[in-house]
């Protein structure tokens, strides 16, 4: 039996959570198309007859310009040395980038073992140029590292993705049991859920000055009464994100609700609340208030 953390890094937006989700075959990570989705390291646990690949997605690699994207990208640095696998995840549908040169050269220069995944490349109908691509990816490595072709959208060539880590992974027990998938707390998965139907619902900057806070999560039999903060930087955003009657702050009240109770399979009461906390994503105590706190 085979079992070991298998680390997924890669820029912003080339699909790392939307290919953890299809490997476990639920959603367990919010996906949007805005960059910053997601903020923390999340652990996805799969297991098969093989063994057991914990899974590590982090946050898009990008220059930070505040505190919270130095969080972000210490994120994405710490799950590299306790990996035994790293997934290089990249856009098959393009070239390298400097963002992708960057990442190589100071990130991927270990001796851990490196499978470059070529994901989007469905997008491609020209196989000459999907090829032209991945010539682009091998330059940035000295070493020959093994490359997949996948789409994470549609699960194509997923399961050659496994077969790859499994042959490369130490032999080892389970390191979780067999039924559980993520170490995230309900109370993790709705704030994520809430921050998710705020990204999907506005634009510009207020995806990325906001910021969700469970205040109480009190389970029942028959429903589950969730109060939750939203935090924004500025007197405008809050206007934006309560919207005209307080329209939009419904609107997203209602989807994170639906989504919650397909989830925990009972009712569930969600109050919001918007509230200002002033250039939080440069005050390392606010930071620390909603769990964007370095490790020592």
């Amino acid at each position: 039996m085979k079992s070991g953390f298998v680390s997924i890094i890669g820029r912003p937006n080339v699909g790392k959570s939307t290919l953890l989700n299809k490997i476990l075959g639920q959603k367990i990570v919010i996906t949007t198309d805005k960059a910053q989705t997601t903020r923390k390291r999340i652990k996805g646990i799969y297991t098969s007859k093989e063994g057991q690949i914990v899974f590590v997605d982090t946050p898009g690699i990008h220059k930070p310009l505040n505190k919270l994207g130095e969080f972000l990208l210490d994120e994405s640095k710490l799950s590299i040395p306790d990996a035994d696998i790293i997934l290089f995840l990249v856009d098959g549908s393009e070239p390298a980038g400097k963002g992708d040169k960057w990442i190589a050269q100071n990130l991927l220069k270990t001796e851990i073992p490196v499978i470059i995944v070529m994901n989007k490349v469905d997008k491609l109908k020209n196989i000459n140029k999907v090829e032209e691509n991945l010539l682009t990816y091998k330059l940035l490595f000295e070493k020959n590292y093994p490359v997949v072709r996948i789409s994470a959208k549609t699960g194509r060539n997923i399961d050659t993705l496994l077969k790859n880590i499994f042959r490369i992974l130490p032999d080892g027990d389970l390191l979780y049991p067999e039924d559980v998938i993520t170490e995230e707390t309900m109370r993790d998965v709705t704030e994520e859920i809430i921050r998710e139907k705020i990204l999907l619902n506005t634009s510009d900057e207020i995806p990325h000055s906001v910021a969700v806070k469970i205040e109480s999560y009190i389970e029942n039999d028959d429903i589950d009464r969730i109060y939750a903060s939203i935090y924004c930087e500025t007197k405008s955003q809050k206007g934006i994100l309560i919207g005209k009657n307080g329209s939009l702050l419904k609107k997203i009240g209602t989807e994170a609700r639906t989504e919650l109770e397909k989830i925990v399979e009972k009712k569930v009461f969600l109050g919001l609340e918007v509230k200002i906390d002033k250039d939080w994503r440069k005050k390392q105590s606010s930071l620390k208030t909603f769990g964007y706190e370095k490790e020592n």
